[in-house]
């Protein structure tokens, strides 16, 4: 019953889309922090030569997006959302079980997931495995079993280290970048710590706990999804540091500059060769059912994965995009373009 009820109304709003229309006649575009620049930069691209309304663009975290974009069909539900990660089997499943079942994945370029501190601040040098031992909940007591993270500043880690606190900034658990980071950073940081291959050899649930898990005592706090917020705090604190994509830290480069790891500093080739190690793909979904029914959907896609945005010399490399290969950019525009069905 369930089913038959979704794809009647999937049904009734592609028949009367123009009286749907009527009630939003804006793009909606919600997702990752990260990502939100860019999408803002294509809707005021998509504005200027069109003369038509900008798409509202709105920054809810990766997590936060795909929850409103998989909520359902029809005006009250996003249309595209920005994703630092790609997205997750149990997202695709509530899409699915929503009637959103016709999406297409775009990947728009690669970013470096930076830490960052004021310009003011000392310049620093972090190992992953010393970014764990600062951020980690546990860590691992010497006798096979595991100890709260005693180090309450940076020289508690290493002597070589300044000797101040251990203040981080960094995004929510909602947070694709969040992901991101206990992923490409915690995980890497923590796999060569005494005890911890013979635990993900044994029990790769518990490895994987003790590894992710943030710590809650002071030094690590939760910045919400607006980074603008981060950048005032490390203006604030010469000590702190931040947790962000590249991008932002390339938009707020009089400000602030980056920590390098393992002795690299995150630029556009560092990120686009691998050589600095905390890189990713970003990407944007299209939900398919509302192409032909809110009023410039189509074309704004169009001007997104457009050559101007996205090739090297486009104006979001100017934002702080890694951009795609030509081959690979040309490849994601006829998929963009021509709908493609994700899984498909």
């Amino acid at each position: 019953m369930k089913s038959l009820m979704l794809s009647t109304a999937v049904i009734a709003f592609a028949i009367t889309g123009h009286a749907y229309a009527q009630t939003r006649d804006q793009v909606k575009v919600v997702g990752s922090s990260t990502v939100f620049p860019y999408s803002q930069a294509a809707a005021e691209e998509y504005a200027a030569k069109s003369g038509s309304t900008a798409p509202v663009v709105e920054s809810t975290g990766t997590g936060g997006g795909f929850k409103v974009f998989c909520g359902g069909i029809g005006p009250d539900f996003a249309d595209i959302t920005g994703a630092s990660r790609a997205i997750k089997e149990s997202e695709l499943e509530l899409c699915t079980s929503n009637g959103v079942d016709d999406i297409t994945e775009a990947l728009i370029g690669y970013d470096g997931l930076s830490i960052a501190h004021a310009r003011s601040a000392p310049d620093m040098d972090l190992t992953e495995e010393q970014i764990f031992k600062a951020l980690a909940a546990e860590l691992p007591d010497g006798n096979g079993g595991f100890a709260a993270n005693p180090n309450k500043k940076w020289s508690d880690i290493d002597p070589s280290l300044p000797e101040v606190n251990i203040i981080a900034f960094g995004p929510p658990p909602t947070s694709g970048t969040r992901d991101a980071f206990v992923e490409l950073v915690m995980h890497d940081g923590c796999k060569n710590l005494p005890g911890m291959a013979e635990l993900k050899a044994a029990n790769e649930d518990k490895w994987n706990e003790v590894c992710s898990r943030m710590r809650q005592d002071g030094p690590f706090v939760e910045a919400g999804e607006n980074d603008n917020l981060i950048v005032q705090r490390l203006e604030a604190d010469a000590n702190a540091v931040g947790i962000f994509g590249y991008s932002f830290l390339y938009e707020n480069s009089d400000k602030l500059k980056a920590v390098t790891v393992n002795g690299v500093e995150p630029t556009f080739d560092t990120i686009a060769d691998a050589s600095y190690p905390v890189s990713r793909p970003i990407f944007f979904y299209v939900k398919n059912a509302h192409r032909d029914v809110i009023p410039g959907l189509k074309e704004f896609i169009a001007e997104y994965v457009s050559d101007e945005a996205l090739a090297v010399d486009g104006y979001l490399a100017e934002r702080g995009l890694t951009p795609l290969s030509d081959e690979k950019r040309q490849e994601v525009q006829e998929n963009v373009l021509g709908a493609k069905k994700l899984g498909s």
